[in-house]
């Protein structure tokens, strides 16, 4: 699909078909666009399915390196193509459509049975991909001084290359280390084998002739407990859902409507152009880190403190407001400042967000309910961005030429310059965006039981069942034989075979 749809982009601008039509040009990007969420819904859920007790980490790794993409596709595409702007599109059809078909066996979900160093391995990747975006941002800055050659990009290209395929280097090893560590325990310990003599027959329910009608829709309103598995009907119509879409649509909504205003905010306010670049790259770096460092806070402070994550969202949604305050009141050189705070922001909200929802909600139907979560951002980006940021610019360009007696000339880009420009919108979405915290309280509040409690005790329990199945070490066999001994069960004969 995303090769299908930008192929024919290239082909297009590279005049090797005759002119599309405009709907059709639309269709291509549409498929492009939406192409992306595929892969993306599909590493996410999966990790997280195999990795519950360490979600946010794992949501946080995966988003950062997505908010990294953009800046590793530039230095791909200047070293395979240099600065033939129209094979941008060609870059963009391939390398996505062969990295999941190179990587397809790897991604499933499988049993896995936490390790003890399963976070200090995370934390290997988060070392790893905080020195590809220091990499990253230091090459751009070397880039923007100097001119250089295609060799030269070559270079810096493999480079990222080695610093993004470095964690497979560290699993490889874990899995070694792993391996060795099992075949210790197959020769040092005994393996438990429990059979059974006279198991119970089954007992069955006769399934009923038919269902009972709106059987369906009165399910909905018959809720599960927090951290259950919960319907995708279930989910869209709990009062928990309403309210993180309400409060990420305030949040979100508003750093999306700065960060694609920024050219225009810095221009209004007098920057120069290549200002505008240092802003982007500031907010492209900090979105990152945004990331990673608040998924990996949150998961510690859950996991040790009961620190609910609710009240890290919220926390984040409060301090984007400072940002929105600098924009619409134009303190002198605030907005580099303005750039970190809402790239750090946005970047935080995305992975807290989903883990929330998996939390909540249960992993059964995570794959769809992650998508209703990303609902929030094309809402809140068309409302403020569009609505808001665009339409009040648009006015108060228009006064600022009536005030000089000038009239707007058919197809012409407004122009405003000044502090007043983005003021009243930045207002409204300060304004919005403490309202989104207000919400978010809401939610705090409702979920401080849920958090109080260990919300992984279901894992904790399914992966003692799946490690059960396999080499019990020899320490754990009188414990569990007992426990064997005294269950309510059909006679056992246990018997430890010495290897």
């Amino acid at each position: 699909m995303n090769f299908s749809a930008y192929f024919l982009i290239w082909v297009t601008v590279t005049g090797r078909i005759n002119k599309p039509r405009l709907w059709q040009v639309c269709l291509y990007t549409c498929l492009a666009t939406n192409a992306a969420s595929y892969p993306n819904t599909g590493a996410v859920v999966t990790c997280v399915k195999n990795f519950p007790e360490s979600r946010g980490s794992v949501i946080g790794l995966l988003k950062g390196l997505i908010g990294l993409s953009g800046a590793i596709m530039t230095q791909l595409y200047h070293a395979f193509y240099g600065n033939d702007s129209k094979s941008l599109n060609l870059l963009i059809a391939w390398i996505p459509a062969i990295v999941p078909l190179l990587f397809l066996r790897t991604i499933r979900i499988m049993k896995v049975v936490q390790q003890e160093k399963e976070l200090k391995v995370f934390y290997k990747f988060l070392y790893t991909a905080l020195g590809l975006a220091g990499f990253i941002m230091l090459i751009i800055i070397i880039q923007n001084k100097l001119k250089f050659t295609r060799s030269e990009y070559i270079s810096s290209a493999t480079f990222v290359l080695a610093l993004l395929f470095l964690p497979l280097a560290i699993v490889i090893k874990e899995e070694f280390t792993l391996w060795q560590s099992k075949k210790q325990n197959l020769n040092d310990h005994s393996q438990l084998n429990v059979v059974a003599e006279n198991p119970s027959a089954v007992v069955t329910t006769p399934l009923e002739g038919r269902l009972e009608p709106f059987s369906c829709i009165v399910n909905i309103f018959n809720q599960p407990d927090r951290g259950e598995d919960y319907t995708i009907l279930q989910a869209i119509s709990s009062i928990d859902m309403l309210i993180i879409l309400i409060a990420t649509t305030c949040g979100v909504g508003g750093a999306l409507a700065a960060i694609d205003n920024l050219g225009q905010i810095a221009d209004s306010l007098g920057y120069k152009t290549h200002n505008i670049g240092t802003f982007i790259s500031l907010v492209s770096v900090w979105n990152f880190l945004g990331r990673v460092l608040a998924s990996f806070a949150s998961e510690v402070a859950l996991t040790k403190y009961k620190f609910p994550r609710p009240l890290m969202l919220t926390f984040v949604i409060l301090f984007s407001c400072i940002g929105h305050v600098l924009i619409a009141f134009g303190v002198g050189h605030s907005l580099y400042i303005s750039s970190i705070i809402i790239g750090f922001c946005l970047g935080a909200q995305l992975p807290l967000v989903s883990a929330i929802i998996s939390e909540i909600f249960g992993l059964k139907h995570f794959s769809t309910l992650y998508s209703v979560g990303s609902v929030s951002s094309p809402i809140g980006s068309y409302i403020f961005n569009v609505k808001v940021a665009g339409h009040l610019y648009d006015k108060e360009a228009l006064k600022q030429m009536e005030a000089l007696g000038l009239k707007r000339e058919a197809g012409k880009e407004l122009n405003c310059s000044g502090v007043h420009c983005f003021r009243k919108a930045f207002v409204i979405i300060t304004a919005a965006t403490f309202l989104g915290f207000l919400v978010s309280i809401i939610l705090v509040y409702r979920t401080r039981r849920f958090y109080k409690g260990d919300i992984y005790k279901k894992f904790t329990e399914e992966a003692v069942v799946t490690e059960a199945k396999g080499v019990v070490p020899s320490g754990e066999t009188e414990a569990r034989a007992k426990v064997d001994a005294n269950a309510d069960t059909p006679t056992s004969i246990i018997t430890s075979n010495h290897h």
